[in-house]
């Protein structure tokens, strides 16, 4: 009697805390129906609180996929819409542009929340690009990368409270728009006055 209340009390408190405990932004991101291979070694990273006191609670997963990033976004844009997630298209989305051969850059927003997905190349390219881009003073020219053993991408997905995401707003009071004027000094002061000088006395 004394194992069985033991086990009815305790499994019940167990699993409710650690329900309690998970993120449910971060277990929404575990729930989107990715292959296994769009989705390995997932690193998250947390700031912020939920209750946005001082900061609103900022998520980040950081995951690899083995597929090159054009098949690996169209995976995760389809887990996207079939989760809820709408795609959005406004100013400041990226922040800086993507060329077309480096990745992708995609916004998302689902009630509250908005999402920015992120599909580059894998890490090994990017350090080979860098390298290449940014050499050191004396040093050799990088090897180039064996095309076979540098393959795949990298997922960033970035997750914000729409609260603290100004992006897409209009400004409720605009100020004055266009090219201040140059100031225009009045003309009937007395310096602008043309006077006729006092003859010299002869």
């Amino acid at each position: 009697m004394s194992l069985a209340a033991l086990v009815l009390l305790v499994l019940p408190a167990f699993f409710g805390v650690r329900a309690v405990s998970q993120d449910p932004v971060l277990a929404s991101l575990d729930a989107l129906a990715v292959p296994e291979w769009a989705s390995k070694n997932d690193k998250d990273f947390e700031t912020g609180n939920s209750l946005c006191l001082g900061v609103c609670e900022f998520r980040e997963r950081v995951s690899e996929s083995d597929q090159p990033f054009g098949e690996t976004t169209k995976v995760y844009s389809k887990a996207l819409s079939d989760a809820g997630w709408a795609e959005r298209k406004v100013a400041g989305c990226p922040e800086t542009p993507v060329r077309a051969e480096e990745g992708t850059y995609t916004c998302w927003q689902r009630d509250e929340l908005t999402l920015d997905l992120s599909v580059s190349l894998p890490g090994c390219a990017v350090d080979q690009v860098s390298a290449e881009q940014n050499p050191q003073a004396g040093a050799e020219a990088p090897e180039p990368i064996d095309p076979a053993s540098c393959v795949g991408s990298t997922v960033s997905i970035k997750v914000w409270n729409a609260i603290e995401d100004e992006r897409g707003r209009e400004d409720p009071a605009p100020g004055p728009q266009g090219v201040q004027p140059d100031p225009v000094l009045p003309t009937d002061d007395s310096i602008f006055q043309q006077t006729n000088p006092t003859p010299e006395a002869s």
